[in-house]
């Protein structure tokens, strides 16, 4: 092997990572940090535990900026539909029967105003622990990228925070479409589930 070339790989294996592209690196947030091993299936939040958004700390953030990361994608930030009960916090329930599991799925949006409350350790100032994650990650020179999820919600989205926004407040409900409803409705019919045996019981 030539001189030359030997050192042309030390210089590869040495180099800082590159700065012209793009690498991003996706954090499902309650999954994030959770170190609870139980897994046990249709667990609560109490059995199996969730990541919280403190747990992306700084020692985190150092390491994913050393690995030559640019971007951290969040996923799962905004509130979904849920089968935990939040009703002390002003909070309302979801309908068990329509929910994804007993978590929900982060992509069933409940309200597009607010943080999703099993990712908070202090859920009255949710809001709080988002803004300093966000300052977190910037000040390790990382950009932030979270979901937006237009057009995409659970089936009974409802702001706490902004309910004067709510979707499908002012639609006209004796139309299947009009444009400018936000949903679609089934006309002079009650919606009915089937099948249900599958779903874990309610939590009271």
């Amino acid at each position: 092997m030539s001189a030359k070339l030997l050192k042309t790989l030390c210089s590869c294996q040495t180099s800082e990572p590159r700065r012209d592209k793009l690498i991003i690196y996706e954090i499902l947030v309650r999954l994030f940090g959770n170190q609870n091993l139980t897994n046990t299936i249709h667990g609560t939040i109490e059995q199996n535990g969730v990541g919280k958004m403190n747990d992306i700390n700084d020692l985190a953030l150092k390491e994913l900026k050393r690995f030559g990361y640019t971007h951290v994608w969040y996923c799962g930030l905004l509130e979904h539909a849920t089968i935990t009960d939040y009703t002390v916090y002003g909070i309302r329930k979801d309908n068990p029967y329509i929910v994804k599991g007993l978590a929900g799925s982060p992509y069933a949006i409940k309200d597009y105003y607010d943080i999703d409350p099993d990712i908070a350790v202090d859920i009255p100032n949710r809001m709080s622990e988002f803004e300093k994650l966000i300052q977190r990650t910037h000040a390790h020179g990382l950009q932030v990228i979270m979901d937006f999820i237009p057009n995409h919600v659970a089936r009974e989205y409802g702001s706490d925070v902004r309910p004067e926004e709510d979707l499908g407040i002012n639609d006209d409900r004796t139309k299947s479409f009009s444009p400018t409803n936000d949903f679609y409705y089934i006309e002079n019919e009650d919606f009915q589930m089937h099948n249900v045996e599958h779903i874990p019981p309610c939590i009271d």
